[in-house]
């Protein structure tokens, strides 16, 4: 008998996520224990595990990226040991496999950490593996690589797109270069030589474009080499719906034709006010004309969101179907940046299966 879409089901689904900032997906817990321990706790807003976590989602539906950025203070004031990283990045994994995830690309800014840019970024593979290695032992497999991102309101761009060409040949977790932090007045094209090495090197390439200017950010993002798009959900702005039917504008079919993957997060979107609410989102609409998208997290303690939940949401506004979730699942795994025979071997030997057997 076919299963349900429901929450029980949609947990134990195997699932992929491509777009989760690890500064962004702490336990609360976490937080308390580390601030107490180097001494920030003063500095928190307060003490309290659920008046933080609110506190937390409060910047995060602000509708102001730049008030959202500013919670990441507190996370990053914990990350400033290898030891506090490396835990961090174990507790992420077992988190996501937790959730049933089985293939995830984390993101993190190693300049946003007071180390050097290699300590930081081994204390994330590491935790990595030590997570990997004990869920395998319970039968658990999970994925899971690193996207490692430039600021692009600082200066280092170039220095961390060849220091991610240098960590490709020492550690096979680091799988791409991408722009993250507050986008609006700093388009790629003013990291055009950091991208110009990304492309020269043949690194994976991903973008965040979800603020103003809309369709330019992401056209800009496409014209210096993007692979995917971080969220790139104002491209709505570009689609019209005629009888039903969506109607593609220029940048709109050149994403739609080529089947450049979109990293969209439905809440976290909403949050920042690039969609009216989650029922509004262009997701699903999306999958259901072909377009290449994927359901992501962005930062699971700010937006108090799961990989489940996020696809509750999007079942309450648009009844999911079994196949819609097996294609938003294989569009994020079909275009991940781990090697293409270990994606094929996760949807082969674990995502299809299980969805043939649930419909």
């Amino acid at each position: 008998m076919a299963l349900m879409v429901d929450a029980a089901s949609l947990r134990a689904a195997p699932k992929a996520l491509l777009h989760d900032h690890l500064d962004g997906g702490l336990r609360v817990a976490t937080v308390l224990e580390l601030a107490d321990n180097i001494g920030w706790t003063p500095q928190l807003p307060t003490t309290d595990p659920d008046a933080l976590q609110a506190w937390f989602t409060a910047g995060a539906a602000s509708g102001d990226l730049l008030a959202y950025l500013a919670t990441f203070e507190h996370t990053l004031a914990v990350m400033q040991t290898e030891d506090n990283i490396e835990r961090i990045a174990y507790e992420a994994v077992r988190d996501l496999a937790a959730d049933g995830v089985v293939y995830a690309e984390i993101r993190f800014a190693p300049e946003l950490h007071d180390m050097p840019l290699a300590s930081s970024t081994a204390a994330v593979t590491a935790g990595i593996r030590r997570a990997e290695a004990e869920l395998a032992g319970t039968g658990h497999t999970i994925v899971t690589s690193v996207i490692v991102c430039a600021m692009r309101t600082e200066h280092r761009s170039a220095e961390i797109a060849r220091f991610v060409e240098r960590m490709r040949e020492i550690d096979d977790r680091v799988v791409a270069f991408d722009l993250a932090g507050a986008e609006t007045g700093f388009p790629p094209s003013m990291h055009a030589e950091a991208l110009d090495i990304a492309r020269s090197a043949h690194l994976n390439i991903t973008i965040h474009a979800s603020e103003p200017p809309d369709l330019e950010l992401i056209s800009d993002a496409l014209r210096h080499g993007a692979h995917r798009i971080g969220h790139g959900v104002r491209l709505d702005r570009d689609v019209s719906r005629v009888n039903g039917e969506l109607q593609l504008g220029s940048l709109a079919r050149h994403i739609y034709d080529r089947g450049i993957h979109l990293e969209m997060a439905p809440t976290c979107n909403t949050q920042i006010g690039a969609v009216d609410s989650v029922a509004d989102h262009p997701v699903i609409p999306f999958l259901r004309h072909g377009f290449n998208v994927g359901v992501n997290t962005d930062n699971r303690l700010m937006s108090a969101v799961s990989p489940t939940g996020e696809l509750l949401a999007l079942h309450a506004a648009h009844t999911l179907t079994w196949d819609d979730v097996h294609q938003l699942v294989s569009n994020a795994i079909g275009s991940g940046f781990a090697p293409r025979e270990v994606r094929m071997g996760v949807l082969r030997d674990i995502v299809d299966p299980w969805f043939n057997a649930a419909r």
